[in-house]
């Protein structure tokens, strides 16, 4: 089951007053409703959302939908489900703000549908139902969608959603709009809003994972990088030295950088900082990493004469 089946399932699980589920159908009705012959049709994949859709109705309303199977032409492997009303249809969807008084279709619903916070809530529940995805946090990036058909609905339900400060944005797409939130947060906050805690904490924990993940990672290729530093630096200084060896040229460093030539080549892939500890702890003299790296100077100079020569 994926994430946002499963946010849909919990929030269908909610109680709901009564001005709150006429707020949350108007949501779906206005988002997934077609009125064809004085019938009202609805779609879903998801049975929960057929129980909740016929409880409501039936509470609300006291009438029955009816429920065929249709074919599912999103290529998914679940089944769509068709839901009917054809009895007191008109009064049904003047009650949701669908229609007004001259059965004309409404730009946006009457403020009393979505006249408080709770029933603002609703209403964006039964548009989630019906339209929304949030991609699994564990497995993705953040992404938060309502796929809307009308411009108009589209932008009442992002002043909804930006009620609530969720920097909810829209996109002009081929077959209607797009509003998305894109921000970790934001996303959290809204599912919060929805009313779902059990798929909030699930977010929240796998944000918490994918921070410490990525946090992981960034010291792993700092560290990373310094190794391949330390490498480098070391590869280079054992080249220098190979140099003087080969030109017989020992005699003209002191005994200090001599012992420091001696100290690299036996421990060629430390640090200066390793190699400065390693010759105070054998040799009982204290060199500190900054002295250390003056005599690997010596040994450069030396080598880059040689090499003119």
């Amino acid at each position: 089951m994926s994430y946002t089946t499963n946010i849909k399932q919990e929030i269908s699980t909610i109680n709901s007053t009564k001005s709150e589920i006429i707020a949350e159908l108007s949501g779906f009705v206005r988002n997934n409703g077609i009125v064809e012959n004085n019938t009202l049709s609805l779609t879903t994949e998801n049975e929960f959302t057929i129980n909740r859709l016929k409880n409501f109705f039936k509470t609300i309303y006291e009438v029955e939908l009816t429920v065929e199977i249709k074919d599912n032409l999103n290529f998914s492997k679940k089944n769509l489900y068709l839901l009917k009303l054809n009895t007191k249809t008109e009064f049904i969807l003047k009650d949701l703000g669908y229609y007004n008084d001259n059965n004309e279709y409404l730009e946006s619903p009457p403020t009393y549908i979505v006249g408080a916070n709770e029933e603002i809530r609703a209403y964006l529940r039964g548009v989630f139902l019906c339209t929304g995805s949030i991609n699994n946090p564990k497995t993705s990036r953040y992404h938060m969608e309502l796929l809307i058909s009308t411009s108009s609905e589209a932008v009442f339900t992002q002043k909804l959603l930006n009620l609530f400060d969720l920097n909810a944005k829209i996109l002009n797409r081929n077959k209607g709009y797009m509003i998305y939130i894109k921000e970790a947060e934001k996303i959290a906050d809204f599912i919060r809003i929805l009313g779902a805690s059990k798929a909030v904490l699930f977010f929240e924990n796998a944000k918490i994972y994918r921070e410490k993940k990525n946090q992981t990672n960034r010291l792993n290729n700092c560290e990373q990088a310094n190794m391949d530093k330390v490498l480098q630096t070391a590869t280079l200084q054992l080249s220098q030295i190979e140099l003087i060896e080969k030109s017989s040229s020992l005699d003209l460093l002191d005994e200090k950088t001599k012992q420091a030539l001696i100290y690299r080549k036996k421990y060629p892939e430390s640090s200066l900082k390793e190699l400065s500890e390693i010759i105070s702890l054998e040799t009982g003299k204290k060199i500190t990493k900054s002295g250390l790296n003056h005599r690997f100077r010596k040994i450069k100079e030396l080598s880059d004469k040689l090499k003119k020569i």
